[in-house]
Protein backbone atom coordinates (compact mmCIF):
# COMPACT_ATOMS: atom_id res chain seq x y z
CA UNK A 1 0.00 0.00 0.00
CA UNK A 2 3.34 2.22 0.88
CA UNK A 3 4.06 2.08 -2.69
CA UNK A 4 0.96 4.12 -3.74
CA UNK A 5 2.10 7.30 -2.39
CA UNK A 6 5.10 6.87 -5.05
CA UNK A 7 2.97 6.05 -8.12
CA UNK A 8 3.43 8.90 -10.28
CA UNK A 9 -1.25 8.45 -11.63
CA UNK A 10 -1.85 9.34 -7.88
CA UNK A 11 0.78 12.35 -7.61
CA UNK A 12 -0.82 13.65 -11.24
CA UNK A 13 -3.99 12.90 -9.63
CA UNK A 14 -3.46 14.99 -6.68
CA UNK A 15 -2.28 17.81 -8.56
CA UNK A 16 -5.60 18.09 -10.56
CA UNK A 17 -7.89 17.45 -7.24
CA UNK A 18 -6.10 20.38 -5.61
CA UNK A 19 -6.37 22.44 -7.83
CA UNK A 20 -10.20 21.78 -8.84
CA UNK A 21 -11.10 21.27 -5.08
CA UNK A 22 -9.97 24.87 -4.48
CA UNK A 23 -12.22 26.34 -7.13
CA UNK A 24 -15.51 24.35 -6.13
CA UNK A 25 -14.95 24.88 -2.44
CA UNK A 26 -13.87 28.60 -2.45
CA UNK A 27 -17.63 30.17 -2.06
CA UNK A 28 -18.34 27.15 0.23
CA UNK A 29 -15.72 27.77 3.46
CA UNK A 30 -14.25 24.68 3.37
CA UNK A 31 -10.75 24.45 2.07
CA UNK A 32 -7.95 21.78 1.86
CA UNK A 33 -5.98 21.40 4.97
CA UNK A 34 -8.55 23.36 7.13
CA UNK A 35 -7.17 21.69 10.71
CA UNK A 36 -3.70 22.43 9.43
CA UNK A 37 -3.32 24.91 12.53
CA UNK A 38 -5.86 23.47 15.15
CA UNK A 39 -5.68 19.88 14.60
CA UNK A 40 -2.92 18.96 12.20
CA UNK A 41 -2.82 15.30 12.99
CA UNK A 42 -6.68 15.22 12.12
CA UNK A 43 -6.33 13.48 8.82
CA UNK A 44 -3.47 10.71 9.97
CA UNK A 45 -5.45 9.82 12.78
CA UNK A 46 -8.59 9.66 10.95
CA UNK A 47 -6.35 6.78 8.16
CA UNK A 48 -4.93 5.24 10.94
CA UNK A 49 -8.47 4.45 12.54
CA UNK A 50 -9.56 3.25 9.32
CA UNK A 51 -6.72 1.15 8.41
CA UNK A 52 -6.92 -0.19 11.70
CA UNK A 53 -10.50 -1.40 11.42
CA UNK A 54 -10.18 -2.29 7.77
CA UNK A 55 -7.36 -4.78 8.76
CA UNK A 56 -9.98 -6.79 10.77
CA UNK A 57 -13.48 -6.10 8.57
CA UNK A 58 -12.65 -5.01 4.52
CA UNK A 59 -16.52 -4.77 4.59
CA UNK A 60 -16.07 -1.57 6.59
CA UNK A 61 -14.88 -0.04 3.51
CA UNK A 62 -17.73 0.32 1.35
CA UNK A 63 -19.58 0.85 4.08
CA UNK A 64 -18.27 3.90 5.05
CA UNK A 65 -18.31 4.80 1.34
CA UNK A 66 -22.22 4.36 1.17
CA UNK A 67 -22.64 6.00 4.75
CA UNK A 68 -21.12 9.19 3.46
CA UNK A 69 -23.38 9.28 0.58
CA UNK A 70 -26.51 8.68 2.10
CA UNK A 71 -25.76 11.33 4.46
CA UNK A 72 -25.02 13.85 1.71
CA UNK A 73 -28.17 12.89 0.52
CA UNK A 74 -30.15 13.39 3.07
CA UNK A 75 -29.30 17.37 5.01
CA UNK A 76 -26.44 17.61 2.97
CA UNK A 77 -22.79 16.49 4.24
CA UNK A 78 -23.38 17.29 7.96
CA UNK A 79 -22.98 13.64 9.35
CA UNK A 80 -26.86 13.91 10.36
CA UNK A 81 -26.47 10.01 9.41
CA UNK A 82 -24.76 9.45 12.90
CA UNK A 83 -27.41 10.85 15.06
CA UNK A 84 -28.99 8.08 17.37
CA UNK A 85 -32.43 7.76 18.35
CA UNK A 86 -35.95 7.07 17.75
CA UNK A 87 -37.21 8.04 13.90
CA UNK A 88 -32.87 9.42 13.23
CA UNK A 89 -31.40 8.82 10.11
CA UNK A 90 -29.84 5.93 11.02
CA UNK A 91 -33.11 4.12 11.65
CA UNK A 92 -34.59 4.74 8.26
CA UNK A 93 -34.97 0.84 5.67
CA UNK A 94 -31.88 2.65 3.37
CA UNK A 95 -29.73 3.27 6.02
CA UNK A 96 -30.07 -0.40 8.47
CA UNK A 97 -27.74 -2.47 6.68
CA UNK A 98 -24.91 0.25 7.10
CA UNK A 99 -21.53 -0.79 8.28
CA UNK A 100 -19.02 1.36 9.50
CA UNK A 101 -19.97 3.66 12.60
CA UNK A 102 -17.66 1.99 14.91
CA UNK A 103 -14.76 3.47 12.94
CA UNK A 104 -16.37 7.17 12.85
CA UNK A 105 -16.87 6.59 16.85
CA UNK A 106 -13.11 5.23 17.28
CA UNK A 107 -11.70 8.24 15.01
CA UNK A 108 -13.50 10.73 17.15
CA UNK A 109 -12.48 9.76 20.38
CA UNK A 110 -8.86 9.87 19.34
CA UNK A 111 -9.17 12.95 17.80
CA UNK A 112 -11.13 14.36 20.96
CA UNK A 113 -8.08 13.68 22.93
CA UNK A 114 -5.75 15.24 20.50
CA UNK A 115 -7.82 18.50 19.64
CA UNK A 116 -10.88 18.35 21.79
CA UNK A 117 -14.06 20.27 20.05
CA UNK A 118 -12.18 20.57 16.68
CA UNK A 119 -12.60 17.96 13.85
CA UNK A 120 -16.20 17.54 12.61
CA UNK A 121 -18.05 14.55 12.63
CA UNK A 122 -19.13 15.54 9.22
CA UNK A 123 -14.99 15.77 8.12
CA UNK A 124 -14.49 12.71 9.98
CA UNK A 125 -16.63 10.76 7.56
CA UNK A 126 -15.66 12.58 4.32
CA UNK A 127 -12.10 12.08 5.20
CA UNK A 128 -12.98 8.11 6.00
CA UNK A 129 -15.01 7.48 2.58
CA UNK A 130 -11.88 9.02 0.52
CA UNK A 131 -9.39 6.62 2.46
CA UNK A 132 -11.62 3.43 2.13
CA UNK A 133 -11.43 4.29 -1.32
CA UNK A 134 -7.41 4.16 -1.15
CA UNK A 135 -7.42 1.17 0.92
CA UNK A 136 -9.59 -0.88 -1.76
CA UNK A 137 -6.76 -0.05 -3.99
CA UNK A 138 -8.68 3.07 -5.54
CA UNK A 139 -7.14 6.71 -6.13
CA UNK A 140 -6.32 8.80 -3.26
CA UNK A 141 -7.46 12.35 -3.49
CA UNK A 142 -7.62 15.82 -1.02
CA UNK A 143 -10.36 16.25 0.79
CA UNK A 144 -11.54 19.89 1.53
CA UNK A 145 -12.43 20.09 5.20
CA UNK A 146 -14.09 22.80 7.86
CA UNK A 147 -17.41 21.15 7.72
CA UNK A 148 -19.69 21.45 10.82
CA UNK A 149 -22.43 18.92 12.14
CA UNK A 150 -25.95 19.22 11.58
CA UNK A 151 -28.63 18.84 14.55
CA UNK A 152 -31.45 17.62 12.41
CA UNK A 153 -31.69 13.96 11.56
CA UNK A 154 -35.58 12.64 10.42
CA UNK A 155 -35.94 8.90 8.99
CA UNK A 156 -38.66 10.56 6.86
CA UNK A 157 -36.04 12.65 4.59
CA UNK A 158 -34.51 9.65 3.40
CA UNK A 159 -36.83 9.44 0.70
CA UNK A 160 -34.97 11.02 -1.34
CA UNK A 161 -32.33 8.56 -1.24
CA UNK A 162 -32.01 6.46 -4.76
CA UNK A 163 -33.50 3.23 -4.62
CA UNK A 164 -32.48 -0.11 -5.87
CA UNK A 165 -35.36 -0.14 -8.45
CA UNK A 166 -35.41 3.47 -9.57
CA UNK A 167 -35.31 4.19 -13.32
CA UNK A 168 -32.39 6.62 -15.06
CA UNK A 169 -34.40 9.60 -15.16
CA UNK A 170 -35.29 9.31 -11.60
CA UNK A 171 -31.73 9.29 -10.44
CA UNK A 172 -30.38 11.67 -12.85
CA UNK A 173 -33.77 14.03 -11.42
CA UNK A 174 -31.87 13.24 -7.72
CA UNK A 175 -28.37 14.04 -8.59
CA UNK A 176 -29.46 17.21 -10.66
CA UNK A 177 -30.95 18.53 -7.36
CA UNK A 178 -27.93 18.94 -5.89
CA UNK A 179 -25.52 19.88 -9.18
CA UNK A 180 -24.35 16.51 -10.07
CA UNK A 181 -24.65 15.69 -13.79
CA UNK A 182 -25.31 12.00 -15.83
CA UNK A 183 -21.23 11.75 -15.36
CA UNK A 184 -21.56 12.44 -11.57
CA UNK A 185 -24.13 9.96 -11.47
CA UNK A 186 -22.15 6.71 -13.31
CA UNK A 187 -19.22 7.92 -11.70
CA UNK A 188 -20.75 7.85 -7.78
CA UNK A 189 -22.73 4.42 -8.70
CA UNK A 190 -19.87 2.87 -9.79
CA UNK A 191 -18.57 3.38 -6.01
CA UNK A 192 -20.20 0.24 -6.36
CA UNK A 193 -17.36 -1.69 -7.35
CA UNK A 194 -16.44 -2.32 -3.85
CA UNK A 195 -19.13 -3.93 -1.31
CA UNK A 196 -22.67 -6.20 -1.41
CA UNK A 197 -25.73 -6.34 -1.43
CA UNK A 198 -28.34 -8.74 0.15
CA UNK A 199 -30.26 -11.24 -1.68
CA UNK A 200 -33.77 -9.33 -0.45
CA UNK A 201 -32.53 -6.13 -2.76
CA UNK A 202 -32.35 -8.28 -5.87
CA UNK A 203 -33.88 -12.00 -6.04
CA UNK A 204 -36.96 -10.89 -7.70
CA UNK A 205 -35.18 -10.21 -10.62
CA UNK A 206 -34.19 -14.07 -10.70
CA UNK A 207 -37.64 -15.31 -10.40
CA UNK A 208 -41.05 -14.74 -11.95
CA UNK A 209 -39.57 -11.01 -13.32
CA UNK A 210 -41.43 -11.06 -16.53
CA UNK A 211 -43.59 -14.08 -17.91
CA UNK A 212 -42.44 -15.97 -15.31
CA UNK A 213 -38.56 -15.29 -15.78
CA UNK A 214 -35.76 -13.77 -15.37
CA UNK A 215 -35.27 -9.95 -15.43
CA UNK A 216 -34.17 -10.02 -19.79
CA UNK A 217 -31.14 -7.60 -18.94
CA UNK A 218 -29.15 -10.33 -17.22
CA UNK A 219 -26.84 -12.30 -18.93
CA UNK A 220 -28.98 -16.08 -18.95
CA UNK A 221 -25.34 -17.30 -17.47
CA UNK A 222 -25.21 -15.65 -14.61
CA UNK A 223 -28.91 -16.26 -13.56
CA UNK A 224 -28.68 -19.83 -12.35
CA UNK A 225 -25.12 -18.57 -10.42
CA UNK A 226 -27.42 -16.20 -8.33
CA UNK A 227 -30.13 -18.54 -8.13
CA UNK A 228 -27.62 -20.81 -6.51
CA UNK A 229 -26.56 -18.26 -4.15
CA UNK A 230 -30.38 -16.69 -3.39
CA UNK A 231 -32.70 -19.48 -4.06
CA UNK A 232 -36.22 -18.20 -3.57
CA UNK A 233 -37.57 -18.22 -0.56
CA UNK A 234 -34.19 -18.43 0.78
CA UNK A 235 -32.38 -16.19 3.69
CA UNK A 236 -32.70 -12.88 1.97
CA UNK A 237 -30.08 -11.13 5.03
CA UNK A 238 -27.40 -13.07 2.49
CA UNK A 239 -24.94 -10.54 0.82
CA UNK A 240 -23.36 -10.97 -2.95
CA UNK A 241 -20.54 -8.80 -4.06
CA UNK A 242 -21.99 -6.41 -5.96
CA UNK A 243 -18.64 -6.04 -8.28
CA UNK A 244 -19.05 -9.98 -9.23
CA UNK A 245 -14.80 -11.14 -9.37
CA UNK A 246 -14.01 -8.23 -7.78
CA UNK A 247 -15.68 -7.13 -4.99
CA UNK A 248 -12.86 -5.87 -2.68
CA UNK A 249 -11.22 -4.22 -5.39
CA UNK A 250 -11.41 -0.15 -6.00
CA UNK A 251 -11.26 -0.76 -10.27
CA UNK A 252 -14.15 -0.89 -13.55
CA UNK A 253 -14.30 -4.36 -13.44
CA UNK A 254 -17.91 -2.80 -11.85
CA UNK A 255 -18.37 -1.48 -15.39
CA UNK A 256 -16.97 -4.55 -17.55
CA UNK A 257 -19.71 -6.63 -15.66
CA UNK A 258 -22.92 -4.20 -16.49
CA UNK A 259 -22.02 -4.47 -20.23
CA UNK A 260 -21.79 -7.91 -20.09
CA UNK A 261 -25.45 -8.42 -17.72
CA UNK A 262 -24.04 -9.10 -14.44
CA UNK A 263 -25.30 -6.11 -12.90
CA UNK A 264 -26.41 -7.06 -9.37
CA UNK A 265 -29.10 -4.30 -8.36
CA UNK A 266 -31.59 -3.20 -11.15
CA UNK A 267 -30.67 0.35 -10.84
CA UNK A 268 -27.44 -0.25 -11.61
CA UNK A 269 -27.78 -2.76 -14.27
CA UNK A 270 -30.45 0.70 -16.25
CA UNK A 271 -26.66 2.84 -16.10
CA UNK A 272 -25.82 -0.13 -19.50
CA UNK A 273 -29.57 -0.17 -20.73
CA UNK A 274 -30.03 3.08 -20.77
CA UNK A 275 -28.21 5.07 -23.94
CA UNK A 276 -27.46 8.50 -21.73
CA UNK A 277 -25.99 6.25 -18.94
CA UNK A 278 -24.53 4.01 -21.29
CA UNK A 279 -21.60 6.34 -22.77
CA UNK A 280 -20.18 6.82 -20.05
CA UNK A 281 -19.89 3.50 -18.78
CA UNK A 282 -17.92 2.92 -22.13
CA UNK A 283 -15.54 5.66 -21.52
CA UNK A 284 -15.17 4.34 -18.39
CA UNK A 285 -13.84 1.01 -19.67
CA UNK A 286 -12.07 2.69 -22.64
CA UNK A 287 -14.20 1.58 -25.71
CA UNK A 288 -12.89 1.86 -28.65
CA UNK A 289 -14.78 4.95 -30.53
CA UNK A 290 -15.52 6.69 -26.95
CA UNK A 291 -13.72 9.36 -25.56
CA UNK A 292 -11.99 7.48 -22.41
CA UNK A 293 -12.59 8.86 -18.90
CA UNK A 294 -10.00 7.64 -16.43
CA UNK A 295 -12.57 6.25 -13.75
CA UNK A 296 -10.71 7.14 -10.53
CA UNK A 297 -9.92 10.24 -11.60
CA UNK A 298 -13.23 10.96 -12.30
CA UNK A 299 -15.08 9.17 -9.38
CA UNK A 300 -12.33 11.26 -7.23
CA UNK A 301 -13.97 14.65 -9.22
CA UNK A 302 -17.45 13.58 -8.76
CA UNK A 303 -16.50 12.67 -4.58
CA UNK A 304 -15.70 16.47 -4.16
CA UNK A 305 -18.65 17.55 -5.38
CA UNK A 306 -20.52 15.82 -3.62
CA UNK A 307 -19.25 16.41 -0.86
CA UNK A 308 -19.84 19.76 -0.47
CA UNK A 309 -23.65 19.34 -0.85
CA UNK A 310 -25.76 20.90 2.14
CA UNK A 311 -22.38 22.10 4.25
CA UNK A 312 -22.95 23.56 7.39
CA UNK A 313 -19.80 26.36 8.30
CA UNK A 314 -18.93 28.81 10.26
CA UNK A 315 -21.44 29.47 13.30
CA UNK A 316 -24.31 26.84 11.37
CA UNK A 317 -23.55 23.76 13.10
CA UNK A 318 -21.59 22.20 15.80
CA UNK A 319 -18.61 20.04 16.78
CA UNK A 320 -20.18 17.13 18.06
CA UNK A 321 -18.39 15.89 21.57
CA UNK A 322 -19.86 12.21 20.15
CA UNK A 323 -21.08 11.99 16.55
CA UNK A 324 -24.15 9.81 17.92
CA UNK A 325 -25.53 12.10 19.87
CA UNK A 326 -26.21 16.19 19.52
CA UNK A 327 -24.59 18.10 21.59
Amino acid sequence: MKGAYTNPRFFLAMTVMLAMAAALVQAQGTRVGFYARTCPRAESIIRSAVQSHFRSNPNIAPGLLRMHFHDCFVQGCDASILIDGPNTEKTAPPNRLLRGYEVIDDAKTQLEAACPGVVSCADILTLAARDSVFLTRGINWAVPTGRRDGRVSLASDTTILPGFRESIDSQKQKFAAFGLNTQDLVALVGGHTIGTSACQLFSYRLYNFTNGGPDPTMNPAFVPQLQALCPQNGDGSRRIDLDTGSGNRFDTSFFANLRNGRGILESDQKLWTDPSTRTFVQRFLGERGSRPLNFNVEFARSMVKMSNIGVKTGTNGEIRRICSAIN
